[in-house]
């Protein structure tokens, strides 16, 4: 605005709770660990967050809180090997630009990890290259992650202690909340609140979109490869919760008092956090062959919170009616083996989704994948299109009918990863897109060509972002949407539109996954939750 005096932002913050002091830091202005919930442990473990615990005096904010309780290290984005975790993890990051003359939008960034890993110290929890350019607000945030955020244990539950479903996705309307409250004070606009996230973030992104709960605390949202049917329904959790309660009660973690008693409930609410974290590995390790395609830390449509299968939402206009960039990357499946071996990509977890499609749709599948399930590429990309790129696609195909939805493709990838047959597998866009070079993997897949590339689509996607979340709209060359035309923006070396790309393989899962298709007439059956595709 001309003539209009441009104001250093107070670092001195009055927010639920009490006053919290941040830090200035070149250009941006940083609040961290800020509590935006009560601690969720003890008699608050498996509950929905409590309001925030008032302090007295002035907060540090200087530095990131505890992240959530995990077993793997984060060295991958940035994180130190070795940082603190706990159960008291519910805290929120807010970066500003250190001037500005009025309210910003407002990004909120939720990070991925499967559930189980993650936090918002990671580089994309930071959002520096977004605040940098004077042109946003940036969030980050920690919730529950694994057995404490992402198991079904109500059944355990009684009237004098209950047990709460989903306490992560709890976690996130909390936080929205608190954004809502809280963000006029750091600069923000609360009107104009963009949610994002990538894998399990954008799975989160998705569900929150069909949580009713969160209608009206954000105006936009992109999800970036995104496992959209990876939410189960409650007998599917329940079954998942007794088998990892079994697992639990012989864990040699458990002190003596704990291990000798009965009682389900005194065992999941009194059992140490590495021994819950221990018997969930075991859980997560048994059930990619058990329940092929599926993933036991997920959402679960408990009838409360989350009244629906996403999907379904989506189907009949239900989710929130907002606009939604939704993609995923060229090959998000090929970096899914080993320690990660979680899709059905081997040939007995592709024979079991087999079994459960329409026998007419066999051959399609096939050809659309030649060499099924033996070429090691063909069933690299069923894994990923069937977690990612396929229920995706039908997201958006859903959506566009109530709602402005614009889908992309990240198609590129530095020399290396293609000679290694990676290509643009899932998450390579993060550190173009948060402009994280020094990164010590993002120089080593650099390391053969490619890094100026790289960098500048990762340039590209983050003016979309910005511009999308400024007021909704995209390049003008980026069309939005639809079942007809299907335009997806590819982002690659050169960026460039096709209209519904790899047609054949989306034919090829509509016939074999038929289960959620549009109502044929009023008198269209909604299928139960856990047919969806997961």
């Amino acid at each position: 605005m001309s003539g209009t005096l441009r104001r250093e932002r107070p670092l001195r913050v009055a927010v639920t709770g009490g006053e919290v002091l941040g830090v200035r830091e070149g250009a941006v202005c940083a609040w961290r660990g800020i509590p935006y919930a009560a601690p969720p442990f003890g008699e608050l473990r498996f509950r929905a967050p409590a309001p925030v615990v008032p302090w007295s005096g002035v907060l540090d904010a200087s530095r990131f809180g505890s992240i959530a309780p995990q077993t793997l290290r984060r060295r991958m984005r940035g994180v130190p090997a070795v940082v603190a975790a706990d159960e008291d993890c519910l805290t929120v990051n807010v970066q500003a630009p250190a001037v500005g003359e009025h309210a910003l939008p407002v990004m909120v960034f939720i990070h991925g990890g499967g559930y189980s890993a993650g936090s918002s110290r990671e580089f994309s929890g930071q959002g520096q290259s977004f605040v940098l350019t004077g042109r946003t607000v940036y969030v980050s945030f920690n919730y529950r992650l694994g057995p404490l955020g992402y198991l079904d244990f109500r059944r355990y539950g009684t009237g004098e202690r209950p047990v709460d479903g989903n306490p992560g996705l709890r976690d996130q309307v909390a936080l929205l909340r608190w954004v809502h409250e809280n963000i006029g004070r750091f600069g923000g606009d609360p009107a104009n609140v963009t949610v994002f996230g990538e894998s399990a973030g954008g799975n989160a992104v998705t569900t929150l979109l069909a949580t009713p709960a969160a209608g009206g605390l954000f105006a936009r949202a992109i999800a970036q490869s995104a496992p959209p049917g990876a939410v189960y329904g409650p007998e599917l959790t329940a079954a998942w919760a007794e088998e990892f309660v079994g697992i639990l009660r012989k864990s040699p973690l458990l002190g003596d008092d704990v291990a000798s008693g009965g009682d389900d409930l005194r065992l999941l609410t009194h059992a140490p956090v590495d021994a819950l974290l221990a018997a969930s590995l075991v859980l997560q390790a048994r059930t990619p062959d058990e329940y092929p395609g599926m993933f036991c830390l997920a959402p679960v449509v408990d009838g409360d919170l989350l009244p629906e299968h996403p999907l379904v939402a989506f189907r009949d206009g239900r989710a929130h009616r907002i606009p939604l960039i939704i993609g995923t990357n060229e090959r998000e499946g090929s970096i899914f083996h080993g320690r990660v071996d979680i899709l059905p990509r081997t040939a007995s977890r592709i024979a079991a989704l087999f079994s459960r499609a329409p026998v007419g749709s066999h051959k399609r599948m096939r050809q659309a994948y030649p060499g099924l399930p033996s070429a090691r590429r063909s069933a690299d990309d069923f894994g990923g299109d069937y977690g990612f790129w396929f229920p995706s696609i039908r997201l958006a195909d859903f959506h566009s009918a109530f709602a402005p939805v614009h889908v992309y493709r990240f198609d590129f990838a530095p020399r290396l990863l293609k000679l290694v047959g990676l290509d643009a597998t899932h998450g390579v866009e993060m550190f173009a897109l948060f402009d994280r070079m020094d990164v010590p993997l993002a120089r080593a897949i650099t390391s053969l060509g490619g890094r100026e590339a790289y960098a500048a689509a990762g340039e590209r996607m983050r003016e979309h972002w910005l511009a999308f979340a400024e007021d909704g709209r995209v390049a003008a060359d980026w069309p939005t949407y639809d079942e007809h035309a299907r335009s997806t923006l590819i982002i690659a070396g050169q960026d460039r539109l096709e209209n519904d790309p790899r047609r054949a393989r989306r034919r090829a899962w509509m016939l074999f996954l038929p289960q959620v298709q549009r109502p044929v007439g009023r008198a269209a059956a909604v299928p139960r939750p856990a047919t969806l595709p997961h």
